[in-house]
């Protein structure tokens, strides 16, 4: 008789025999416990296909008048304020030191970061220099603050708020100058307030000025403070204002739109950078369980698995290498199992599903459509699905002219053309994400058109839309039951109006109820502030630096 040691290759049951089934015990469970997280994701989608294929045969589908999406969204009473309610007093004439950040990341990553640390340096009473832009790492662009945004007006509109300077001020050493160097801190992911008033405060006294790098997502969103807040909708919509060129070649392209009638915009996030970092699959469990087996008995189960899980029926091997490449060099090493990321709503939406969502929706083929998106990942084929059902199609390439293009080019690269489709996305008459993450492009412009007068917003929600897809791809739902299907999940959406933040939506993309007023409030803490609200601030101002001078007229008096 065999030896159960024998079965395995391994004569006798000696110390290495036993390590050996130990070993192999603990890859089995590994293995069982792999095997039930694809299993529960076959259950979870099974059980949302079903019961969307359910909803969709027990009542009729609701039915939208594309007429009235073209208008905003209803306001409910509500109107965008983002000025002070309360005893707001202006910046001390003395501040506790300097305050210099690094924002790092992409145009719309920066733009949270500079309201971050306008909030920081008022909470420290400090003197903000210019934010840094760090050099964008996916555009190649080193566009600098002044490159993007008007200067002297951030400054000005900020001036009841926080003083802001150009550069670190010059200090004396011995018989010369020379520029004051910060200290540099690396402040916590999402710090609370009592970080920025304790540790960041403490060093900013001792050294003159600190340099807080890097600085994404370093101030927590949710604070308790309505006023904190509404100073971040001030410098969001008030004070980050782009440059007169960029404003002149956005109203441009906006005015050569709708000279022909309404237009839609839509963020396409199919680029390469999205798609390696989402982990991009195009079916539930979209492999065989036999793969999954020895996939994960393989020694390194996260780097066998690379993305080619979830991407062997949607890109080829080439761009399957560019994608796992471009996710080791660029994004954190993390256990993905790509095969459940569709089914959870964690990817970006294809350009094919995109126009089977507007023409379900009711759009025809005569809709206009802004496209704003980076260089597509994989060419034509992906992009020909959607230009066949929406012929219409033009983005800032095809409609600006020569000249406008080059203008653009010669100021800059991927964040001029980014700012540009920010301004044209805000300004039309509905806008569409195809992925919401945090501190993007879509997060932010779907805030700022909810302030910018409840435009409206299409926002699909992807996991609801995920079994809707699958059973359409599996045959299992006909044309009108899909496009039924697909009417539900958006009906469920606010289309741009009013509603209340809840977590994991952000304070960017949803700044109500705090920088939002009603002139009929039932909630006194809801009513507009009084018209005169600047001439007050104005005067507070005005009292502030009259004071300084007579403390300095009497300093002087007394010197002489």
């Amino acid at each position: 008789m065999r030896r159960a040691g024998d079965m395995f290759g391994r004569r006798g049951g000696g110390v290495g025999g036993q390590r050996h089934l130990k070993q192999l015990s603990g890859g089995m469970k590994v293995l069982a416990g792999r095997l039930s997280v694809a299993l529960i994701v076959l259950l979870i989608c099974t059980i949302s296909l079903f019961s969307t294929i359910k909803e969709t045969g027990l009542s009729s589908p609701p039915e939208i008048d594309v007429n009235k999406l073209w208008r905003t969204a209803a306001s409910d009473g509500w109107r965008p304020s983002s000025a002070p309610r309360s005893n707001w007093h202006p910046p001390p004439a003395e501040s506790n030191g300097y305050l210099k950040v690094r924002c790092n990341g992409g145009l719309n990553q920066q733009r949270t970061a500079i309201c971050n640390a306008v909030l920081a340096a008022r909470i420290m009473n400090a003197t903000l220099v210019l934010p840094d832009l760090d050099a964008n790492y996916y555009w190649h662009d080193e566009s600098g603050f002044s490159d993007i945004y008007d200067v002297e007006h951030f400054i000005s509109s900020l001036k009841f708020d926080i003083r802001v300077v150009h550069s670190l001020p010059e200090i004396a050493s011995g018989k010369k100058k020379k520029k004051l160097k910060p200290f540099q801190l690396r402040p916590p992911r999402d710090a609370p307030v009592s970080w920025y008033t304790t540790d960041a405060l403490e060093k900013m006294k001792e050294h003159g000025a600190i340099y807080l790098t890097p600085f994404s997502h370093r101030l927590a969103e949710e604070i308790d403070h309505p006023e904190y807040q509404r100073l971040r909708c001030r410098v969001n919509f008030h004070a980050l204002r782009f440059k007169p060129n960029i404003m002149k070649l956005s109203s441009a392209i906006v005015n050569r739109l709708r000279a022909q009638g309404h237009f839609m915009s839509i963020h396409l996030r199919f680029e390469m950078d999205m798609l390696a970092f989402a982990g991009y699959p195009s079916k539930c469990l979209g492999v065989s369980i036999t793969k999954w087996v020895f996939l994960y008995v393989a020694p390194n189960p996260v780097r066998n698995l690379g993305l080619t899980l979830g991407c062997l029926d949607i890109f080829n091997p080439g761009e399957q290498k560019i994608l796992r490449e471009y996710r080791q060099k660029n994004f954190a090493n993390k256990t993905l199992v790509y095969s459940e990321r569709r089914a959870i709503g964690k990817c970006p939406l294809t350009p094919e599903e995109v126009g089977l969502i507007l023409r379900a929706l009711g759009f025809d083929n005569s809709t206009r459509i802004y496209l704003a998106a980076g260089e597509l990942f994989g060419g034509d084929r992906f992009m020909r699905p959607l230009r066949t059902m929406f012929p219409h199609l033009v983005n800032h390439g095809s409609i600006a002219t020569p000249e406008e293009l080059a203008a653009m080019n010669e100021d800059g690269h991927g964040l001029v053309a980014s700012a540009v489709d920010y301004m044209v996305c805000l300004l039309s008459d509905i806008f569409m994400p195809t992925y919401d993450g945090p501190s993007n492009f879509a997060n932010n412009l779907m805030g700022h058109r909810l302030y910018y007068g409840f435009r409206t917003t299409l926002q699909p929600d992807r996991k609801a839309l995920a079994p809707v897809f699958i059973a359409r791809e599996e045959g299992h739902s006909s044309q009108p039951e899909f496009e039924a299907s697909i009417r539900k999940v958006i009906f469920r959406s606010h289309f741009g109006g009013p509603h209340k933040r809840i977590s994991p939506e952000s304070f960017y993309t949803n700044s109500w109820p705090e920088c939002f007023c009603q002139v009929s409030p039932a909630n006194a803490g809801d009513k507009c502030p009084s018209d005169n609200v600047i001439d007050d601030l104005n005067s507070q101002l005005k009292n502030e630096e009259n004071t300084v001078r007579a403390v300095a007229g009497e300093g002087e008096t007394e010197g002489s």
